[in-house]
């Protein structure tokens, strides 16, 4: 078994890292920086940073933060918000990241998986998907930080962006975030095994058991976690010494 990976997210907005409940009901978590580099002592296997406010607001990603980032950290971290074209990815990489995200995006114009993944790889290009059931029950798509509905089917949108060349998913249920009752486990491992890449799970980390459920039950090969992490709930030692005595492989 590959190591499992356990990664906090830090929602940024205005400068600040932000939490919420199912997108909602943002309060203050502190500064992005610092944050990072915490984790990064504790632990934790990557970062992601996502500029939650950058598709809705028309606002480029700031390179500034990646190089802010890059200056503390001695972990991979990747980066998001507002990314439409190969030469903001270049402007990222080169300020430090080591991979993107895309979502609204590239839903809008999906030939920009196979650009970034031909120009970078595809082993940066992280497609993040926002997804929520519908009235019928079926997993649906949303973009612009979950304010708007598509008609996409998550798993349809998922095969289709690895197709084109998405090196990584990852998949945040919305109806599960910041609620803490663990993480959406029948989607998630639906889709880590009909795709070929490696698939983050996101939304509902609210105990130790949670992180176990969705490495097994929901076959992820990473798990992601914000306010947990962000206002001390969960070390991430003490998540790493748990998953080590049930048996999960992981990174020390």
């Amino acid at each position: 078994m590959l190591a499992k990976r356990i990664i906090p997210c830090l929602d940024i907005k205005d400068g600040k890292t932000v939490k919420g409940v199912n997108f909602e009901n943002l309060r203050d978590a502190g500064d992005p920086i610092e944050l990072a580099a915490a984790y990064a002592q504790q632990g934790a296997d990557e970062i992601v940073f996502l500029d939650i406010s950058a598709t809705h607001e028309q606002r480029d990603t700031l390179a500034e933060l990646a190089r802010n980032v890059a200056m503390v950290l001695n972990i991979p971290f990747t980066i998001g918000g507002g990314i439409k074209s190969v030469a903001q990815v270049e402007v990222l990489l080169q300020s430090g990241a080591d991979k993107i995200s895309i979502n609204s995006a590239a839903v809008k114009r999906p030939e920009l998986i196979n650009e970034l993944s031909l120009a970078f790889g595809s082993q940066c290009v992280v497609l993040a998907v926002d997804i929520k059931k519908d009235a019928t029950g079926q997993w649906k798509v949303w973009l612009n930080g979950g304010r708007l509905q598509t008609e996409w089917l998550a798993t349809a949108w998922i095969k289709e962006a690895v197709e084109r060349g998405a090196g990584e998913i990852l998949l945040t249920s919305m109806d599960h975030d910041g609620v803490k009752e663990g993480f959406a486990l029948d989607i998630t491992r639906i889709i880590s095994q009909s795709v070929s890449v490696p698939v983050i799970a996101s939304g509902g980390a609210g105990g130790l058991a949670h992180f176990k459920d969705v490495f097994t039950l929901g076959a992820a090969d990473a798990a992601l976690a914000a306010s947990i992490f962000h206002f001390g709930e969960i070390p991430i030692p003490t998540l790493k010494d748990y998953l080590q005595h049930e048996g999960i492989s992981i990174r020390r």
